[in-house]
């Protein structure tokens, strides 16, 4: 049986920009469905296409409680957050596709 992962993830449109938190059991499938401005919403609007940040849960309800409490976060706590694991701000995308192939 494989392992099924669960991903909180942040979206931006650019260093310091606007911040969106997402959760989701397939994170390359959503990535190109905010890519390609599949739906309607709040990503779309804003053109929020590159991936700072994500974290891999191996629960679903755990992954669904952090993803609630980061949007609960203030502004500064999640820019922090995605300057330790992520200082540049770089499209974390290819590399997260990279490692799960």
């Amino acid at each position: 049986m494989n392992q099924k992962y669960y991903y909180v993830y942040i979206l931006t449109n650019k260093r310091y920009g606007t911040l969106y938190t997402g959760f989701t059991n397939d994170l390359q499938r959503r990535m190109i469905e905010h890519r390609e401005e599949i739906f309607e919403g709040f990503t779309k609007k804003y053109g929020l296409k590159q991936l700072v940040y994500y974290e891999r849960h191996e629960d679903i309800l755990e992954g669904q409680k952090r993803e609630r409490n980061i949007k609960e976060w203030k502004r500064l706590w999640k820019i922090e957050m995605i300057e330790k694991s992520n200082p540049h701000w770089f499209d974390l995308y290819d590399s997260f596709v990279k490692s799960i192939n």
